[in-house]
């Protein structure tokens, strides 16, 4: 389910009167953390659409504010520069600060992370009911972090590594190993071996 339908058909419908009843009774917002993708078009997105589910009013300087109970973390992509943007695309649009609360991590410090290889693990099939289903990330306003999706092996082409996705890949073929099952570690390496395979000549 992308963050659209989330904050439109599940927080805006389906679980609207439990959210309205959290503000009656005190116990705190629900804050929605926004898709990944361009960060000032997100929030302004996710702002926009709780404000038509759930309404606006006006502060004492004219921004709209969204009730109490229901708040706005951006947390993806943050840093002093981008904040600034963020906040100067919600004031153009007229949406108030105290709507959205930002949280970062290694953008504080460095830009070197694991979008720099675009490396991250995610889950790309899953059996449900006697059925396959692909499993995959695909955030609307940044194609670049769509993952792959289905079972997949990889397998060498021409000296060139290739993952083939959604069973079209030849099993026999296959470099990938089992690795954990059932949350079992069913193989290990020490950390000289890791050393010793990176070294490998045909990786270089």
């Amino acid at each position: 389910m992308h963050g659209r339908e989330a904050c439109e058909k599940l927080w805006g419908e389906e679980l609207k009167d439990l959210i309205e009843d959290r503000g009656k009774r005190g116990v705190g917002p629900l804050v929605v953390r926004p898709d990944s993708g361009d960060p000032p078009t997100c929030v302004l997105k996710v702002l926009n659409i709780l404000g038509e589910k759930f309404g606006t009013t006006l502060n004492s300087k004219g921004y709209k504010m969204l009730p109490p109970y229901i708040r706005v973390l951006q947390g993806d992509g943050i840093n002093l520069e981008m904040v600034e943007k963020i906040l100067n695309h919600m004031k153009e649009n007229g949406w108030s600060a105290d709507n959205v609360a930002f949280g970062s991590g290694g953008s504080l410090l460095q830009r070197i992370n694991r979008d720099t290889q675009k490396c991250a693990y995610k889950c790309s099939y899953a059996y449900v009911d006697g059925k396959d289903v692909n499993v995959f990330k695909e955030p609307i306003t940044d194609l670049g972090k769509k993952s792959k999706k289905g079972r997949m092996t990889l397998e060498k082409e021409n000296d060139h590594w290739v993952t083939k996705e959604e069973g079209t890949g030849n099993p026999d073929k296959d470099q990938l190993m089992l690795v954990y099952e059932d949350g079992a570690l069913v193989k290990e390496w020490t950390f000289n071996e890791v050393r010793s395979r990176s070294e490998m000549s045909n990786i270089k």
